[in-house]
C-alpha cells in the first residue's frame, strides 16, 4: 500500500495595503509597487480580493484556495472607513443603507442594502503618503460603510452616488479579521481567518 501525500501546510497573512500598491504580484506595467515589494511571501500565494491602487487597508493573503473561496462568499461582510468631501447627511446614509444605483460596466446596478452610519470623530489612521487635500477647499467626513459584495470601486461610486465623494477609503474589517494596529506595509502572519458571519443583508 502506497504512502498518502503529505497535506501541504498552507499559510496565511493579512497585510495592511498602504496606497499606491496594486493588489497584485505581477504587472505588465513597469514602475508598478506591487505586493511583493512589501514582503517575501511563500511562493503560490495570492490575494483574496483586491484593493484599487488608490485604497488603502485590509487585505487577506493566502496559499489555500480553499480558504479564499471561504473569504469570498457573499455573507463575509467587508468594512470600509470612507473620508468623503463634505459633511455627509442623514439622508445620504439612508439611501445607502437602502442601496444606490452605480454603474458597473455599462450597465446600472443597485446595490444590496447595507450598514452606513457617520463616525463622529475621524479614525486614528496613519497618514496617507499622499496628502489629503485640507480644511481650506471644504470640510470633509468619515463615514462606516459595510457590504457583503464587492463591485469594482463599489465604495467609492457609492458616496458619489448620493453626492459625497470619497476622498480616502480605508478596509478596516473581513468578517471577523480587523484591521487593527497594523501599521501600511506591515504583514502579519496568521494560523487562520477569524469570518463569523454578524448579519446578511440579502
Amino acid at each position: 500500500m502506497q504512502d498518502q501525500p503529505e497535506e501541504k501546510e498552507h499559510r496565511h497573512f493579512k497585510l495592511h495595503k498602504p496606497y499606491g500598491y496594486l493588489s497584485q504580484f505581477v504587472c505588465e506595467h513597469k514602475n508598478k509597487k506591487l505586493l511583493g515589494d512589501l514582503y517575501d511571501f511563500p511562493e503560490g500565494t495570492m490575494a483574496i480580493g483586491r484593493l484599487d491602487q488608490d485604497s488603502e487597508g485590509l487585505l487577506l493573503l493566502t496559499t489555500d484556495g480553499k480558504m479564499s473561496e471561504q473569504v469570498r462568499r457573499k455573507e463575509v461582510e467587508k468594512e470600509y472607513y470612507a473620508q468623503v468631501d463634505g459633511l455627509i447627511t442623514d439622508e445620504a446614509l439612508d439611501q445607502l443603507q437602502q442601496g444606490v444605483e452605480i454603474s458597473v460596466g455599462k450597465q446600472q446596478y443597485k446595490t444590496h442594502p447595507c450598514k452606513a452610519f457617520r463616525l463622529e470623530t475621524a479614525p486614528d489612521l496613519a497618514a496617507r503618503s499622499r496628502k489629503i487635500r485640507d480644511d481650506r477647499h471644504g470640510p470633509t467626513s468619515w463615514v462606516s460603510i459595510t457590504v457583503t459584495e464587492g463591485k469594482f470601486r463599489q465604495v467609492r461610486k457609492m458616496t458619489a452616488a448620493v453626492g459625497f465623494p470619497t476622498l480616502r477609503l480605508v478596509r478596516v474589517r473581513i468578517g471577523a479579521t480587523f484591521l487593527g494596529a497594523l501599521q501600511p506595509g506591515a504583514v502579519e502572519e496568521v494560523e487562520d481567518f477569524a469570518l463569523s458571519v454578524e448579519g446578511s443583508f440579502q
